[in-house]
């Protein structure tokens, strides 16, 4: 009887014009460095400026990073299909106005729509909001999209692990984001447990 061949691993990676564009790019470079994901890269034109700002990258800096890389616009392109088998897509960072638009179903461009297919196909999720103070619609738009399944994910940093850099913060949440995926080994350590005094 013939087999059917296993659809290789792989994981969207968008990112949009919220401040941490570190995040995403980190993602990249963390997912390269492990192997055996093929990673498919979106990059909002928000998402471009703040990575010129924040970390001087260019296109030519950025595209080696991903497998594939999609234009925003290409609505027509293989990860706006459910047929197109993937592991999900994290949203890194994740502006309040993606958020929106997933939160109410707008598949207005291919970040959108890529996150509303792997919402419909129940595949993860995992979006790395960037705002402060929120405000109730930004709060109902988390919980509009916790219901439909996916993971609301600020990129907040941790401190039990006493960080002394801010590369460590910026691997530490990566290396949570991925953890969700299952897609090796973990990469987080597992909390071990304060020992304190003794009652």
């Amino acid at each position: 009887m013939e087999t059917r061949a296993a659809a290789p691993r792989r994981l969207i990676v968008a990112i949009t014009g919220a401040t941490g564009a570190i995040y995403g790019i980190r993602l990249l470079e963390t997912l390269r460095r492990l192997g055996g994901v093929e990673s498919h890269l979106l990059i909002s034109s928000a998402g471009w400026l703040n990575i010129q700002h924040e970390l001087q990258l260019s296109k030519e800096d950025v595209h080696p990073l991903a497998d594939v890389v999609h234009s925003v616009r290409d609505v027509g392109a293989t990860i706006a299909s459910g047929s197109f088998a993937t592991d999900g897509m994290v949203v890194a960072p994740c502006s309040m106005r993606t958020l929106a638009s997933v939160a109410h179903g707008f598949s207005d461009n291919l970040i959108t729509r890529a996150a509303d297919v792997t919402l419909k196909e129940r595949r993860r999720l995992v979006l790395l909001v960037r705002e402060t103070p929120f405000n109730l619609a930004h709060l109902r738009n988390m919980t509009a999209v916790t219901e439909m399944g996916g993971v609301i994910f600020p990129p907040l940093p941790a401190f039990y692990n006493q960080p002394t850099s801010i590369d460590q913060m910026v691997d530490h949440t990566v290396a949570r984001v991925l953890d969700l995926f299952a897609l090796g080994p973990a990469l987080s350590p597992a909390w071990a447990g304060l020992r304190g005094p003794q009652e």
